[in-house]
C-alpha cells in the first residue's frame, strides 16, 4: 500500500486493524460454500431492452461495463452500459463474412487474452481464429485452422489453446455431429516462441464429443473443458511451459457448452439442452444451479434427446424453440462481470439475460 500523504498519528493506530482484516481476508477457506444467488427467468431480464443481437453466442465484460459479444452478422457487436449497441470491430477487413444463405458465419467463441487489450473470436463453421485490438477494433486472423473452431483462449506464455467440435468445414456438418454423436473433437494447442505464433497446432486430447468451453487457471494448474455430447465437464493438470495436460478426470456430469472461471474458485457452466447455469466450486465440488427455466414438458424433450443419443439415432428434431421458449433462443454461454456486476446468460437469440447481483 502506498500512502499519497505522510504518515500521521491515526494511521499508524488504524494499522493492526488494517492489518488483522487483511490476514482474515487472505485466510479465507478457498473451499468456502456460501451459496450463490440463484434467480428465475423474467422478461425483464431481456437485455439489451431493444433486442438488437444476432446470436450472442459468447462475450466478454470490459472493466468499464460495457461488453463486447459475438454476432453473426457483423462478427461481434459492442453493448454500451445503457443498452445501446452497435457493431465492433473491422471483422469484415479481416476477412469475416456471412452472407445466407450459401455462407452462414460462424462467430462463436469470444475470450479475452491476459493482457485485456485483446480479445480472440472463433468461427466455428471455417476455422478461422481473428484477434481484435479493443480499443481501436483492428482485427487480423491469426490462425485457420482445416475444421471448424469453438472456443480459443491465450495462455501467459503466448500460446492459444482452442477446441474443435468436430471434423466439420460448414454449418451443416457441425450440427450433424449434435445429431448422431461423432467422437472427432479435440483439443488443440497452437505454441508460441518469441511472440510468433506456430503455423500449425497439435493435437493435445482427441476422441472427444463434440469439445466445447475451455478455460484456464493458470494459478491452480487446470484446465476445465465443456464436453456437450459426452455430457460431461472434463479436468486436467496443465504445464504451461511444456504445453501438455494430465491427469483427466470427469468434474461434473453436465452436459456442459462454455465454461468460465469467476476468480473466486466457481466455475459457471452453461447446460444447454436443461435451461440452466449451473457453479461448481473448483475446491470442493459442490455444485449449485443458479438459473433454470425447465418446464416439464422440456424435461421430457431432454430425456428423449439422451435416450436417442445412446442408441445412435437422429435427435435434431428435437431442438425447436419448444426445448427452450420462454428464452430468447438455446442457452449457450456465461459472461461474469467483475466484482458484484451483473452476471450474463448468452445464448442463440437476440438478447441476452442479465442477472443482477
Amino acid at each position: 500500500m502506498t500512502l499519497s500523504r505522510p504518515w500521521r498519528t491515526s494511521a499508524r493506530r488504524a494499522l493492526p486493524a488494517v492489518c488483522a482484516m487483511l490476514i482474515i481476508a487472505c485466510s479465507k477457506d478457498p473451499g468456502d460454500t456460501t451459496p450463490l444467488p440463484t434467480w428465475s427467468y423474467d422478461p425483464a431480464m431481456l437485455y439489451p431492452a431493444d433486442r438488437s443481437l444476432v446470436l450472442p453466442e459468447d462475450g466478454v465484460a470490459l472493466p468499464d461495463g460495457r461488453l463486447i459479444v459475438t454476432d453473426q452478422v457483423h462478427g461481434l457487436r459492442v453493448v454500451e452500459t445503457d443498452g445501446r449497441s452497435a457493431p465492433f470491430g473491422d471483422l469484415a477487413g479481416a476477412g469475416y463474412v456471412h452472407r445466407p444463405p450459401d455462407h452462414n458465419g460462424g462467430a462463436n467463441g469470444l475470450s479475452l487474452e491476459p493482457d485485456g487489450a485483446h480479445v480472440l473470436l472463433t468461427d466455428s463453421y471455417y476455422g478461422e481464429i481473428y484477434r481484435v485490438n479493443v480499443a481501436t477494433g483492428a482485427a487480423e486472423v491469426v490462425y485457420r485452422h482445416p475444421y471448424g473452431v469453438n472456443t480459443a483462449v491465450r495462455d501467459s506464455r503466448g500460446a492459444i489453446w482452442f477446441t474443435q467440435s468436430t471434423a466439420n468445414t460448414d454449418e451443416a456438418r457441425m450440427w450433424a455431429a449434435v445429431d448422431v454423436p461423432m467422437p472427432d473433437g479435440a483439443l488443440f494447442r497452437l505454441a508460441s516462441s518469441d511472440g510468433r505464433l506456430a503455423d500449425t497446432a497439435e493435437v493435445v486430447v482427441d476422441s472427444l464429443l463434440f469439445a466445447n468451453g475451455v478455460v484456464i487457471d493458470e494459478q491452480a494448474g487446470r484446465l476445465y473443458l465443456g464436453e456437450t455430447i459426452g455430457n460431461r465437464v472434463l479436468r486436467f493438470r496443465i504445464d504451461l511451459d511444456a504445453g501438455t495436460v494430465s491427469d483427466r478426470s470427469v468434474f461434473a456430469d453436465i452436459a456442459a457448452d462454455n465454461v468460465e472461471l469467476d476468480g473466486e474458485g466457481h466455475l459457471w457452466v452453461v447446460a444447454p439442452l436443461s435451461n440452466e447455469v449451473v457453479v461448481v466450486n473448483t475446491t470442493t465440488g459442490e455444485r449449485q444451479t443458479v438459473f433454470r427455466s425447465q418446464t416439464p414438458e422440456q424435461a421430457a424433450l431432454l430425456t428423449e434427446f439422451l435416450r436417442r443419443g445412446e442408441a445412435g439415432a437422429a435427435r435434431m428434431d428435437l431442438i425447436t424453440p419448444a426445448l427452450w421458449t420462454p428464452l430468447p433462443g438455446i442457452l449457450t454461454g456465461v459472461i461474469v462481470g467483475p466484482g458484484n456486476g451483473p452476471v450474463y446468460i448468452t445464448g442463440l437469440g437476440d438478447a441476452l439475460i442479465r442477472l443482477a447481483r
